[in-house]
């Protein structure tokens, strides 16, 4: 079974991660939009590098054809993406794959697939993206970590250190991050206060 971080570090450019990694992150997701397929390379090798040297998990969002190409070991995958992606392949390459799921048909799909992890969001309200869905809240997390079983959770949507005991207490085996880092006035400080907030739930 996959032991997953507590803390989830979501970047949409590799050069968040040059100055993230350092805080002590152990779990990053590299979630690139729009960008020129050389660009898409040029990042994920990079981001490659830059978890290796810092000893951090790379999951790459979306591009499962470049992680196996450029030698990753784990993606993420939306539900449009569980539509093309080629599952045995990556078995085969030994990569492994985390889902996203909103309701529970989707969540009974992709446990069909043994991934190493299902994703629950919104649990809060997000800024992120608009989406058709609207706050998951705890009581779905908890409903969500009893269904998954041993199968790790992950949740992520409007979550902050503060809401971070509810999370894990309803279920969730890691949080998921991305508005409450990036739009902070200072980053890398509110990096490391996830880290530090989530010490406690490391194994």
């Amino acid at each position: 079974m996959t032991v997953l971080d507590p803390f989830y570090l979501l970047v949409g450019d590799v050069s968040l991660l040059e100055t993230l990694l350092p805080c002590g992150v152990r779990l990053v997701q590299l979630r690139l939009k729009d960008k020129p397929n050389a660009e898409l390379r040029r990042q994920i090798r990079h981001a490659r590098i830059l978890c290796e040297t810092h000893g951090a998990q790379l999951v790459i969002n979306d591009y499962w054809q470049l992680a196996l190409e450029l030698g990753c070991d784990f993606v993420h995958l939306g539900q449009e993406d569980m539509e093309t992606a080629d599952f045995d392949a990556l078995r085969r390459a030994g990569i492994r794959f985390g889902l996203s799921t909103h309701d529970p048909a989707e969540l009974e799909r992709a446990l069909s697939f043994e991934p190493a992890y299902v994703a629950l969001g919104p649990v809060y309200p997000t800024l992120l993206k608009k989406m058709k869905w609207g706050p998951q809240g705890l009581e779905r997390v908890r409903d969500w970590k009893t269904r998954a079983g041993d199968t790790p959770l992950v949740a992520i949507g409007g979550l902050t250190p503060e809401r971070l005991e509810g999370v894990f207490a309803a279920g969730a085996d890691s949080a998921a991050v991305v508005t409450d880092i990036q739009q902070a006035e200072d980053p890398v400080a509110r990096c490391r206060e996830w880290v530090a907030a989530t010490q406690a739930y490391r194994q």
